[in-house]
């Protein structure tokens, strides 16, 4: 999984206080702090900020509806133009390449009825709103005390508000949000025709102080009440791509390494340059491709995904993709170091993600190994397999499904080498453990935020939609940060399991497609039968992790150690992806003669596979 945070610019207007530990009388001291009276018979409030942080300055604002919470917020910094509303029935976002996409996975639609409450100050009606509030009682701190409540409105989800006790005015609030922990700071209020609003937010998302983001007061004014249609999704069509071929379609070959796509793609007419196709990503670049085309880009923000760490993102304007017959011109894009070469045993140029399939339909035919752009309008769906329904959490397309009869919604993400990948969260509220006590814990994946770890096993099936998969290979992940941390949806679903199947996305009806191939890749089903985990080095593969129990222990082998020949071949003039195949698909009891060297000294081993699961 190589899902990115790629700019957080949430708007929270001023709606709390504090008073002792009664929750009715904390919210009634709020709403005479913050002039709760100014708000009736308003319309709506419009609001805008100086944003500065994450290496990146610009403004950011909110419409939102006083009487419902409805609203538009948007943003324009750096490079980035965006925005994301909600009508009260339906969350959308118009993502930094302009597309409008409805947002209904995972938390995002939790998270906009959330936000609607706080604008709308809903707290304050009779029943609050019909939200369950109850009191987390006085906190402390940095000196100054504050009354806290924990709030969960009607289809949201619960949040913490921490109001000043001396001032009785909303201090911040503490949001899960993804796999995160947004704390948002408001101070400094301003008055506007009799109510008070935050004249500066502070945003933490955990990730680290350099990432904070700084909201400082511009304006706001009350407007005249607006059609609640004016807050929901607007109409777009595509500008800024084509395929320049009569059939509506391009088709290019694709190679399959590592579990991985990966396609030649022509960038700002130069190149070509190896991407990966990957729909849990986003178009970017690493930063030598972005160095080598001299595109310019700007920004520090956190960049996250597998995986437990954080790398810098930046961000670049007017970047244009060129598959086959298909272009895509002018894109704002992210760059950062997506994959270490150690990793793939190559060097990954760039990527190609939802910006693509969100413009076209995408056939990816594992058996043939071709990738499919097909004009929307031109698609016809009759030979294309199952139809999936799916919804978009972010940019990821998200199904209903269900692992041993547990239901839940699953990541299709075909970035990720893994069959399935089961969350944290998921394995520890369904004991999934101590279900299965065959198994072993070891790095299983390698994305953005470094090595993800977890314990594999197999599961017994998986269903996706009518799909039913029997004896799938399952991560239970043993990550306490990243994307597999997030409690927000049950699996992620990869590569080695769609590799059963021509797949096709068709976005903008948010269905996919499966149709399972006559002769399925052998390697579905395969673990790993070596015990380790290698990178390569200059002398061939270095071992960077060691399954307790396994082969690579039992012959002996350490972390740390290089390994400079297999079966008398020169490791160099191995292919990593080929390597690991073998490793996976030759049988229990297979000899693997391998050249060792440690602490600069070789030594033979003879490495024998053992099943692990």
């Amino acid at each position: 999984m190589r899902a990115l945070l790629l700019l957080t610019s949430a708007i929270a207007l001023a709606s709390g206080a504090a008073q002792a530990q009664d929750v009715s009388g904390v919210l009634a001291a709020n709403r005479a702090a913050t002039g709760g009276a100014a708000f009736a018979g308003k319309g709506a409030l419009a609001v805008k900020y100086a944003y500065a942080g994450q290496g990146m300055t610009g403004t950011v604002g909110s419409t939102y509806d006083v009487a419902t919470g409805a609203f538009v917020d948007s943003f324009a910094v750096g490079p980035l133009t965006g925005a994301s509303g909600f009508d009260g029935a339906g969350a959308w976002m118009k993502d930094m390449s302009g597309a409008i996409t409805p947002q209904a996975g995972g938390d995002t639609r939790q998270l906009a009825v959330n936000e609607a409450y706080r604008d709308a100050n809903l707290w304050w009606r009779p029943r609050f709103g019909g939200a369950a509030v109850t009191s987390l009682g006085v906190k402390t701190d940095a000196g100054r005390s504050y009354d806290v409540l924990s709030v969960k409105p009607v289809a949201g989800k619960p949040f913490e508000a921490w109001f000043d006790a001396q001032t009785h005015l909303l201090a911040r609030t503490i949001e899960p949000q993804g796999s995160q922990t947004i704390t948002t700071f408001f101070s400094d209020y301003r008055p506007v025709d009799g109510a008070l609003i935050a004249g500066k937010e502070v945003i933490d998302d955990g990730t680290g102080v350099q990432y904070r983001q700084t909201q400082t007061f511009e304006s706001a004014r009350f407007l005249p009440a607006r059609p609640i249609a004016d807050y929901a999704a607007p109409r777009w069509t595509v500008s800024d791509a084509r395929i320049d071929n009569p059939s509506g379609r391009t088709t290019v070959p694709f190679q399959l390494l590592n579990n991985h796509i990966y396609a030649k793609v022509k960038i700002n007419g130069k190149g070509p340059f190896l991407c990966i196709f990957d729909t849990g990503g986003h178009d970017l670049l690493t930063p030598e491709t972005a160095r080598l085309l001299a595109v310019k880009s700007e920004g520090q923000a956190p960049g996250t995904g597998a995986g437990v760490n954080v790398v810098d993102t930046a961000f670049a304007r007017g970047v244009s993709f060129q598959i086959g017959d298909l272009t895509i011109a002018g894109q704002t894009i992210a760059v950062l170091p997506f994959e270490e070469r150690e990793v793939e045993g190559f060097p990954e140029q760039g990527m190609i993600g939802f910006e693509v399939f969100r413009r076209f339909v995408t056939q990816i035919d594992y058996g043939k190994r071709t990738l499919t752009f097909i004009d929307p309008a031109r698609f016809d769906p009759k030979d294309a397999g199952t139809p999936i329904p799916f919804v978009f959490y972010s940019h990821l397309p998200q199904v209903q499904g269900a692992f041993e009869g547990i239901p839940g919604l699953f990541d299709i993400d075909t970035g990720s080498r893994s069959e399935l990948d089961i969350t944290k969260p998921t394995v520890a509220a369904n004991g999934l453990m101590a279900k299965h006590p065959k198994g072993v814990a070891a790095v299983d994946g390698w994305g953005v935020g470094g090595p993800s770890r977890s314990y594999i096993t197999r599961g017994s099936e998986l269903t996706l939609g009518p799909i039913k998969t029997s004896g799938v290979v399952a991560g239970f992940s043993t990550d306490a940060k990243g994307a597999f941390a997030d409690p927000n949806y049950e699996g992620n679903v990869g590569s080695k399991f769609l590799k059963q199947f021509i797949v096709t996305f068709d976005y903008g009806r948010q269905i996919m497609y499966l149709k399972r191939l006559p002769k399925p890749d052998p390697d579905v089903g395969t673990f790993d039968r070596a015990g380790f985990w290698i990178n390569t080095s200059p002398a061939g593969f270095k071992i960077v992790d060691l399954t307790a129990g396994g082969a690579a222990q039992a012959a002996g082998l350490k972390v740390g150690d290089e390994i400079t020949a297999v079966d008398g071949a020169p490791a160099p003039s191995i292919a990593i992806s080929d390597l690991r195949q073998k490793l996976r698909d030759e049988p229990a009891g297979t000899k693997v003669d391998l050249v060792v060297k440690s602490a600069g000294t070789a030594r033979p081993v003879t490495l024998t596979l053992k099943d692990q699961i």
